[in-house]
């Protein structure tokens, strides 16, 4: 393996495995603080339990990923420094408000959130959870603005063949963050829905069975609060996944107009046609040119519309793509040796056609499954009944992982999507012509491929570490249920210092 290879396999592995906990924070946060506003309002013990047990899960998960997205500013610096100085000041000003804004309010307002249960008015409390909870949603969007203009430049002048920000409102507004944002926010949603779901599923599981085994009545109490758990997540799921439909077609028409090649990659269309048939699945090697040995599965008409919002409009193919992009960029890399081996030969503007082909389809199957689930969930729960069976449990917790492969493919299939490029140029119809950077342009060029290779080695092994860590904590306070959260009833006159700590620790 080259160095490029390796530098994308690290940045690849690290931002995956940080975005396991980016999504379920999100979700949790909105989520957790709906459920303390439910508690302030009607002073329902329930909602009490329901916000110490699932905002416990939620500090575990914010504090891992604050550890694992440390390390993609690092990798900046470290491995893509060509890069760094491309877009450094375009992103210095998204990443500045998401570092001194977002997150400090996130952070502050969380600490106060954590210490403050005893020590703040419930009305001031109250206000933290949400400042937090919608300084998460905030940060999203500053990350996403800046991934927005990679994919889609806007707002810069070109100086010395560097972009120069001259509108950071442009930037901000970019109709590919405008797009994207929601998308992922739905995203974040799915994900905490179906971890309520599959929690709480299994509570009530467990708790019928030491019920069974100990003979010891069931606390309804607990019993109808995992109820009401598990109900809101089959709800948000279900929600989610309509806002994920409807953002997901906008988000696709923009592609289809910006990158018309990473999308034709999405449905392995060789060829132009018109009308466009939407494939389903396909059997064989898409990576065929001539698409000969694949055979798909398709829907006519479909595609079409994905793309221009009508049944018989034409979808530009690979093959007709690709001399488009020799022609306005080129057919070779140019001849300079900061791109190692790649200087001065062909370039390949096909992206990995079984990744964003077989991405796509993961990405929308994994989001209708946990859809899905969530209206099983809320058939299965009407008029407070409770599933039975053995496979419940077992089904509802391996649920939790649906969503979380839908919102990873989409991250897989966005990103290698606009490959070789790392900026993607498209100027129309609201770009920025002659803004764009090669992948392999973009690499640092001090670093050795035996350096690279031992920073993979070893990032991978503390991941795995901390990942271990993360499902360990994970499965103790989800086994603790809400006795681990929730303190034990007071005297009358004793006093609740404890009560905060308790719950932070």
């Amino acid at each position: 393996m080259d160095l490029l290879d390796i530098a994308r396999w690290q940045f690849g592995i690290t931002t995956v495995y940080h975005f396991l906990m980016v999504p379920l924070t999100i979700g949790l946060a909105i989520l957790v603080a709906g459920m303390q506003t439910a508690w302030y309002r009607t002073g329902n013990r329930r909602y009490l339990k329901m916000t110490k047990f699932w905002g416990k899960l939620m500090l575990i998960n914010f504090a891992m990923g604050v550890v694992t997205g440390i390390v993609q500013e690092f990798q900046f610096g470290m491995a893509w420094s060509a890069y760094s100085r491309f877009v450094g000041d375009v992103f210095g000003a998204p990443l500045a408000m998401e570092g001194l804004l977002a997150f400090f309010v996130e952070s502050t307002f969380l600490g106060l959130w954590i210490f403050g249960w005893d020590r703040l008015s419930k009305g001031v409390h109250l206000a933290c959870a949400w400042a937090f909870s919608l300084a998460t949603v905030l940060s999203a969007y500053f990350i996403l603005a800046a991934n927005s203009w990679m994919q889609h430049p806007v707002g810069v002048r070109v100086v010395e063949g560097k972009p120069e920000l001259i509108s950071i409102w442009a930037v901000l507004t970019n109709s590919t963050v405008l797009a994207a944002f929601p998308h992922t926010i739905f995203g974040c949603f799915a994900v905490a829905g179906g971890f309520l779901i599959g929690i709480a599923a299994w509570q009530i599981v467990r708790q019928r069975k030491q019920a069974d085994e100990t003979g010891e009545p069931v606390d309804e109490e607990d019993r109808r609060t995992w109820h009401g758990s598990m109900r809101l997540g089959a709800w948000v799921a279900v929600v989610a996944f309509t806002g994920l439909a409807i953002s997901g077609d906008v988000q696709g028409k923009l592609m289809f107009d910006q990158q018309p090649m990473k999308m034709a990659s999405a449905e392995a269309l060789c060829h132009s046609e018109a009308p466009a048939s939407f494939s389903i699945f396909a059997v064989g090697d898409v990576r065929s040119p001539d698409c000969e040995d694949v055979k798909s599965l398709t829907v006519p008409y479909i595609l079409s519309y994905l793309a221009e919002g009508d049944f018989t409009s034409e979808v530009d193919g690979v093959n007709e793509l690709i001399p488009r992009y020799q022609a306005e960029y080129g057919t070779h890399y140019p001849n300079d040796p900061k791109l190692g081996q790649f200087a001065g030969q062909p370039i390949d503007y096909q992206p990995l056609l079984p990744v964003t082909y077989w991405g796509f389809r993961f990405m929308i199957g994994f989001g209708g499954l946990a859809a899905l689930g969530g209206l099983v969930v809320l058939w299965l729960t009407r008029k407070q009944r409770f599933p039975k069976g053995k496979l419940w449990a077992p089904l509802a917790l391996l649920g939790i992982g649906a969503p979380f492969a839908g919102n990873i493919s989409g991250w897989v299939f966005t990103e290698m999507g606009r490959q070789p490029f790392v900026v993607a140029p498209n100027p129309n119809p609201s770009g920025v012509d002659g803004v764009f950077m090669y992948t392999a342009s973009a690499v640092s060029s001090g670093v050795t491929p035996g350096e690279m290779l031992t920073s993979v080695i070893s990032l991978t092994a503390l991941y795995g570490v901390l990942l271990v860590v993360e499902v360990f904590l994970m499965i103790r306070f989800a086994r603790g249920g809400f006795a681990a959260v929730m303190p034990p009833e007071k005297e009358p006159g004793e006093s609740d210092s404890d009560e905060a700590l308790s719950f932070a620790y």
